[in-house]
């Protein structure tokens, strides 16, 4: 399985990536908006953790070119404010799958995107 993860901290993307790698899934790591989109343009992804705020560009924009770009791809998106917790993500994601605190432990994570995109 291959799985882009979005993330604005690199640590913290390296951590999220360990566990996947361990599990033999190529993982690639873009760390804002225009990483994103080259990727999506020339890679194909079963999985997309994407964290709701980052630093450079938007997360949307993201996701609407994931759901473009890559309809397949399951988003697990990622988040550290409560601006989500009524659901209403999913209006605004057609293609994610659950929404997860960011504090979510990497195997945790790992297991999710899993299940997902499996």
């Amino acid at each position: 399985m291959q799985v882009l993860i979005v993330e604005s901290n690199a640590n913290l993307a390296g951590l999220w990536q360990r566990p996947l790698s361990a599990w033999g899934h190529g993982v690639t790591i873009a760390t804002g908006q225009l990483d994103a989109v080259r990727h999506l343009s020339t890679h194909g992804f079963e999985a997309i953790i994407l964290d709701l705020k980052l630093t450079e560009g938007s997360a949307m924009a993201v996701a609407d070119f994931a759901s473009y770009r890559q309809p397949q791809a399951h988003i697990i998106a990622v988040t550290s404010d409560r601006c989500f917790s009524d659901g209403s993500i999913f209006a605004h994601l057609g293609n994610a799958r659950v929404l997860l605190p960011r504090a979510t432990s990497p195997d945790d994570l790992g297991k999710m995107v899993e299940y997902y995109a499996a």
